[in-house]
């Protein structure tokens, strides 16, 4: 960082900032990090829950399986696989004559050592990164001796670490450089040669290995400036300057004063500044000299001298800043804009500078910096080029997947460039190989083995970065287990309803399902499977999940069940081992058996299905037609099982109604169990649809339908298109919105100017737009104007929502319409005429190329001379001519332009030229000190002359034996010929000269004159003050003061008076050193202060406070001098202290 320090004045420097950082910017310390995937510049997005293996189950433990095997001679394969190894013991069921029954079994299931070792230990889980290193930047001459590089896993069981360097693994040996504190990586006495690289973390376990980001460990410093003396830069006042930085091994960064003047003149040092991760170091350059020769008031052209380059490379996010500095005379204005696109309003400056905070990719683009004044213009163009490090789309996540399997992980980033995606399996390049096939973004398995298990990390990287996804993948293989899912134990279903009983054992790979029903089995086919007459197979209503509702096969079987679902068997067994039952009947109950087998063993699990009464609806609900903010009941009745609880629920377009919203429009209309009534409140636009009651149980329920119907103000219109774009028109066109069952009336435009001003109604062609219009003409818009327009609906019952604001457009250029205002002028030097305006606001311009043309001539003149003002923020102009006498009056007239053409010129305003001082001094002055801190002034005033208006007269006035130059100065605010100057010195005599004043400033100086301020006044207050309270009067005496022989003679005393009743003050005067005056009887307190007064002004103050009490009184004594005290204020100061010397009782 560089930045110039001013020995004299201060000076604010364009510093340029520093090019970005070659890596892209660094990850802060603490920065949060999600899941397995956050390493690197991204982070993990989806699932970072830890995989738990189930224990395994000990070999000495027996699963009980009742095994029901219904096989009739010559039928099929149940698909059963019978071990050698199992017991078959009889039940006891008698054989049937046509069909001999199989006995039902008890199977003894051990698990062996070859499927056991599929198993792991509880609350394994492989390495999850906690904390990764970071990239350093160490100092060179830093004391610092070591350098800690981090690195953390979360790790069932605990992990171990390694380290690589620039990709070889380190040997990490007690007593070397490099050591290993927990995971962290501690390098002593660092150095560049031996240790600058790039580093990466490997934490292991049993389960697998993840690698860390990479850390690039770096070496910096900065060198001393050249201690050879600068310099002195000399250039002439008025003119631009640069004063060069040359830092030591750093970006330059020059101060450039775009005009300079005398306050600039002094010695300037450039200070560089490096940040680094342990240190900060500054170093001050030499100071170089500024010099200004005689001012040169030549006008040129602008000329930019700080140009930024013609390609600004940025990552997004980063903050990006182009410099523009230019000399000239006048100082230019600067105007930056987006050459292939709009600038954006916040980033629009006239500074030197343009700043982006945090650069996007629509800010990608060319820029250009214009420089410009009444002499010329110069520009400068160079392109932002955005790109990014990578970023996570979609990551992998941790995955259980059954042996056998196949399996598809998936992986994607973005990221300009855009990046690679490779594979690592514990911390190792993974390629494609017999099984794994590696595509980029995707890694596909092929029958899954145990040994695929491990820790895999998906790596995205480009030029500006590296990120890394972690997932752990566990095969698994399992025997049948029911413990986590078994059947349900009791199975309510409804009579002539549908039941969907689930078989979902945990196995792997995916076992063979069978299904039986006391002592037979159910296959599809057999006699419990035959399939519905042709009047039910048609009918086939939606099937129940124990409880839930499941698509019918008459309606269309689920995606992946066969054709023998279709027709409808009555009882079916699907290929996931699902068992649906249709048209239930008391037949059915009973208890059914689930049976589950793979390679690794087998199991089973039962539930006993119970039928109940079906639930009906006895009174639907009818549909409505309603307007908006209505009230409306919809009633639903229902009968059930009296052996089951009944609930109701509605429906709104199949979306649940939540009844129990605080403040919502819907409530239950009745308490009763058997009446759901629905009834809503205030309806809306949305409260319209198809509403369903559901009355239902657990095994089963009934729907009803109704449709209600909304009316309300139409909804907002559609895709608002604007054409034929003119100066002040254009063709508005839209879509019709919905007209919430009411018709459309009429149509209403409204526009507003960018970027946030209000919506306003605009004029129409036709002037009404009826309801079944699409398109209209809008008048009266502003020239050059940024619009947007929308578009509302009305109907009966209202107006509706707008359409959303269209695209915005600029209307066509036409010449300005409006005159400029607020001419005047005045001012300057001899020999100008300035002339004032208050600049054409953006609205009223009408056009690009925008200026001002300005007509004047002198009063009675016939010939206009013109002149042409270019920019909008003109605001004024300057003429200079030697012929231009002092104070003459012109006509002037003003008229804007831009590029269509002129627009109306102004009334004519009467400016006068600049004036010259007045010519003639005050004669006859005189002057007399009239108290010791004052005198009075009087002169013969000043003829009014040509050269100006008069504004009055400036007093010099300076103490006998100092210097004029040093003379305190006064101006009268008119033309008055006589003043009283204060704050003078007492005892003092002074020199007064009085000049006469206009704008361009003073006149020559009257003669001098002199005047001696008086004495000061005693600075002692009277003293033993007394006083006598009678019924309509006060009597005070006290003490004479006797001046000192430097004060001023005592003429009289002043005596201010205030009592409690009207709290405005009174002044009394008296040459004697007493006073009585009347005061009102029914006075309780007074407060008097009492002075000396004479030649040198009023003394210091004695104040006395009195209670009328009756009798005499007296202040003996003044502790304290209380300072002069606003006459307003009763206790302004503290009360002298009073000695009561005796009562007289009245």
């Amino acid at each position: 960082m560089l930045q110039w320090l001013r020995a004299r004045a201060h000076t604010r420097p364009h510093p340029r900032p520093p090019p970005p950082h070659p890596d892209g910017p660094r990850p802060r310390p603490g920065e949060p990090r999600r899941g397995r995937a956050a390493q690197g510049a991204g982070a993990r997005a989806g699932s970072a829950r830890r995989l738990r293996r189930r224990p395994p189950v000990p070999a000495n433990t027996l699963l009980s399986a009742q095994v029901l095997l219904c096989l009739q001679p010559d039928s099929p394969r149940t698909g059963l696989t019978r071990r050698s190894s199992a017991a078959h013991h009889t039940m006891g069921t008698p054989a049937r004559r046509k069909a001999p029954l199989l006995l039902l079994a008890a199977v003894a299931l051990f698990f062996s050592p070859a499927w056991s070792l599929a198993r792991t230990p509880p609350d394994t889980f492989g390495p999850v990164f906690e904390d990764q290193p970071l990239s350093l930047l160490f100092p060179e001459e830093s004391t610092e001796e070591k350098v800690t590089l981090a690195c953390r896993a979360r790790a069932s069981p605990p992990a171990t670490y390694r380290w690589k360097m620039n990709g070889t693994e380190m040997k990490l040996e007690p007593g070397s450089r490099h050591q290993l504190v927990g995971g962290n990586l501690v390098i002593m006495n660092p150095t560049k040669a031996q240790d600058a690289g790039v580093y990466q973390c490997l934490a292991s376990n049993p389960v697998g290995t993840v690698i860390s980001r990479e850390a690039i460990l770096r070496f910096g410093f900065l060198q001393e400036f050249s201690k050879e003396e600068r310099d002195p830069v000399k250039t002439y006042e008025g003119w631009g300057v640069m004063l060069p930085c040359n830092p030591p091994a750093h970006y330059p960064g020059n101060l450039y004063i775009a005009r300079t003047n005398a306050s600039d003149l002094g010695n300037y040092s450039c200070l560089a500044t490096s940040h680094m991760d342990f240190s900060t170091k500054s170093v001050f350059s030499k100071f170089a000299q500024l010099n200004l020769a005689a001012e040169d008031t030549r006008l040129y052209a602008p000329s930019i001298k700080a140009r930024f380059p013609a390609e600004t490379y940025a990552l997004v996010g980063q903050q990006v800043t182009l410099e523009c500095f230019a000399f000239g005379n006048p100082v230019p204005r600067i105007k930056w804009r987006k050459v292939d696109g709009s600038l954006s309003p916040q980033w629009a400056t006239a500074e030197p500078t343009l700043q982006i905070p945090s650069v996007s990719f629509e800010d990608e683009g060319t820029y250009e910096c214009e420089a410009e004044n009444s002499k010329g213009r110069d520009t400068v163009q160079g392109r932002i080029i955005v790109q990014a490090q990578p970023e996570w789309l979609k990551v992998i996540s941790d995955t259980e997947a059954d042996i056998g399997s196949n399996l598809r992980w998936g992986c994607a980033a973005a990221g300009k460039p855009r990046p690679t995606v490779r594979w690592l399996r514990n911390g190792e390049s993974l390629a494609s190989q017999n099984r794994v096939e590696v595509l980029a973004g995707d890694l596909r398995f092929s029958k899954l083995s145990l040994e695929d298990s491990g820790m895999y990390q998906c790596v995205a990287e480009n030029k500006h970065g590296t990120i890394y996804a972690s997932a752990e993948l566990a095969v698994q293989a399992l025997p049948p287990d029911f413990r986590l899912n078994p059947v349900r134990r009791l199975i309510p279903a409804a009579r002539g309803g549908e039941i969907f009983i689930l078989c979902q054992p945990r196995a792997a790979p995916k076992a063979t399902v069978l299904w039986s029903k006391g002592t037979e089995i159910l296959v599809n086919g057999s006699r419990y499977s035959s399939p519905f007459p042709s009047a039910l197979r048609n009918s086939c209503s939606p099937l129940i999940l124990l409880g839930a509702k499941a698509p019918a096969c008459a309606r269309g079987a689920p995606v992946g069940w066969p054709d023998l679902l279709c027709p409808c068997y009555r009882v079916t067994v699907t290929p996931d081992g699902t068992l649906i039952i249709r048209n239930i009947s008391r037949s059915d109950e009973g208890k059914y058996t689930c049976f589950a087998e793979n390679f690794m063993g087998k199991a089973n699990s039962t539930g006993v299905l119970s039928v109940r009464d079906a639930t009906k609806i006895t009174l639907a609900p009818s549909s409505a037609d309603i307007n908006l903010g209505d009230n409306l009941t919809l009633q639903c009745h229902a009968s059930h099982d009296p052996t089951m609880d009944l609930t109701f629920t509605w429906t709104l377009d199949d979306f649940p109604i939540n009844l129990d919203k605080p403040g919502g429009h819907y409530r239950r209309a009745s308490a009763k169990e058997t009446v759901g009534d629905l009834t809503i409140l205030n309806a809306q636009l949305r409260h319209g649809g198809k509403y369903a009651c559901v009355a239902q149980t657990v095994v089963d329920s009934a729907t009803k339908e109704a449709t209600v119907l909304v009316r309300g103000p139409p909804g907002p219109p559609g895709g608002v298109v604007v054409r034929g774009i003119g100066d002040t028109t254009v063709q508005l066109s839209w879509s019709r919105g919905f007209d919430n069952h009411s018709p459309i009336a009429k149509y209403t435009l409204q526009a507003r100017t960018a970027p946030a001003g209000k919506w306003k109604q605009v004029r129409t062609n036709p002037a009404n737009i009826e309801g079944n219009a699409e398109t209209a003409q809008v008048l009266g818009l502003t020239p050059w104007m940024d619009y947007e327009f929308r578009v509302l609906a009305s109907n009966i019952l209202g107006s509706g929502e707008p359409s959303g604001p269209s695209s915005k457009i600029r209307t066509k250029e036409a010449a300005p319409s409006v005159a400029p205002s607020g001419l005047s002028g005045g001012g300057g030097v001899p020999g100008e005429l300035i002339i004032n305006w208050t600049p054409v606001p953006r609205e009223y311009q009408n056009g690009d190329g925008f200026g001002y043309l300005l007509s004047f001539r002198r009063q009675g003149s016939s010939s206009w001379q013109a002149a042409r003002v270019p920019g909008a923020d003109a605001l004024h102009f300057v003429y200079s001519n030697d012929s231009v006498r002092p104070y003459t009056p012109f006509e002037v007239k003003i008229r804007s332009y831009n590029r269509r053409g002129e627009g109306p010129e102004s009334l004519t305003a009467l400016v006068y030229s600049a004036e010259e001082e007045p010519r003639v001094a005050p004669a006859k002055v005189w002057a007399k000190g009239v108290s010791s801190s004052e005198m009075n002034v009087t002169w013969e005033p000043v003829q009014q002359d040509t050269n100006g208006v008069l504004l009055g007269y400036e007093i010099r006035y300076w103490k006998a034996g100092d210097k004029e130059a040093a003379a305190d100065r006064v101006r009268t605010a008119g033309l008055d010929a006589s003043a009283r100057v204060t704050g003078l010195h007492p005892n003092t005599k002074y020199h007064v000269t009085v000049r006469a004043y206009n704008r361009a400033g003073t006149g020559p100086a009257s003669p001098p004159a002199n005047a001696t301020t008086m004495k000061p006044p005693p600075q002692r207050p009277p003293g033993n003050i007394s006083w006598i309270f009678s019924s309509s009067s006060l009597s005070l005496k006290w003490d004479p003061v006797v001046p000192l022989r430097n004060e001023s003679a005592v003429t009289g005393y002043k005596m201010l008076y205030q009592n409690d009743l009207h709290p405005t003050p009174t002044l009394h005067l008296t040459s004697k050193n007493w006073i009585e005056i009347a005061v009102p009887e029914d006075i309780g307190h007074a407060l008097v202060q009492i002075r000396t007064t004479g030649p040198g002004g009023d003394g210091v103050p004695a104040e006395v406070h009195i209670v009328r009490n009756g009798g005499t009184s007296m202040m003996v004594e003044n502790l304290a001098v209380c300072p002069s005290a606003h006459p307003g204020s009763l206790l302004s100061c503290s009360v002298a202290v009073l000695l009561v010397l005796g009562y007289l009782e009245l």
